[in-house]
């Protein structure tokens, strides 16, 4: 765990060589999501945590969860634990996290090194993506509601539909998803959390911005088969960004880090350049 002014969080690393990996998860899971990649990463030095609200890390109420505050927290776990550059692979929330970062580094603000980045099936252009029902009420009058009626059946039925027909969602998946999620009554603040939609809409100039303008290498790994962040989420940041080197998992789901472990963390390594 590692202290911060909002509260600890948790935090994996690996020393190694080059520059560390920092992987960035969503919503609404954990650094968990990474795991099927960091053990593809051999000897090379990788970072990952559970964002303040999410996973192992705590989950303070009532709090005002804001992604400029997890970029924060991103900024001081990498100060305190891997100091050096970094490469960036980010996903779902954790792609609007990066952007902010990307953001600061553009106007000089970023204390750290980001040497590239690559974003993957997150709904950066929210107006593109495909959200699902329970998104849309979260982040509306009745998120509260909806918070107070999740359960673990009504959760894991809509987590499945993330994941594609060829790799679905397994019993053992959707325990361990469900029971880092539900620690400490996580699933009582998913419509806290879910906030994070709206800074989506907030900061679109901001973001957008940074996805055009930051001057490093960034590229996109994408799941075509994912039903919430699709190609048309894609499609939109390829407009913003011509240049940017793509590569596509066909039929994949929401999550391909999950599903394909070995085709994404390929997929990753070449992007980064570290393959």
């Amino acid at each position: 765990m590692l202290s911060t002014s909002a509260g600890n969080v948790f935090v994996r690393s690996q020393p190694g060589s080059g520059p560390t990996v920092l992987l960035l998860h969503g919503f609404p899971s954990s650094s968990y999501d990474f795991r099927g990649v960091v053990g593809r990463l051999g000897d090379r030095a990788w970072l990952t945590l559970d964002f303040l609200g999410f996973g192992l890390s705590d989950k303070p109420r009532p709090h005002r969860y804001s992604l400029l505050e997890q970029a924060d927290i991103v900024a001081q776990v990498v100060a305190d634990v891997a100091p050096g550059p970094v490469v960036m692979l980010a996903h779902d929330m954790g792609t609007s996290v990066t952007t902010e970062l990307l953001a600061r580094d553009v106007s000089g603000a970023l204390p750290f090194e980001i040497q590239r980045a690559v974003l993957t099936n997150g709904s950066v252009i929210i107006e593109r993506a495909s959200l699902r029902p329970s998104q849309k009420i979260l982040r509306g009058p009745f998120g509260p509601l909806l918070a107070r009626l999740t359960n673990k059946k009504g959760f894991l039925r809509g987590f499945a539909t993330l994941f594609s027909a060829e790799h679905p969602l397994s019993a053992d998946e959707a325990a361990a998803q469900w029971a880092l999620m539900a620690r400490d009554n996580g699933h009582r603040i998913i419509n806290l959390l879910c906030a994070y939609l709206n800074e989506r809409v907030r900061f679109a100039q901001r973001w957008h911005g940074a996805v055009r303008d930051w001057d490093k290498p960034l590229g996109f790994l994408w799941a075509t088969g994912d039903p919430v962040a699709t190609v048309n989420v894609l499609a939109g940041l390829r407009e913003l960004r011509p240049g940017a080197e793509v590569i596509e998992l066909p039929g994949i789901g929401h999550y391909p880090q999950i599903e394909v472990p070995d085709e994404f963390t390929a997929g990753a390594l070449r992007l980064l350049q570290l393959d």
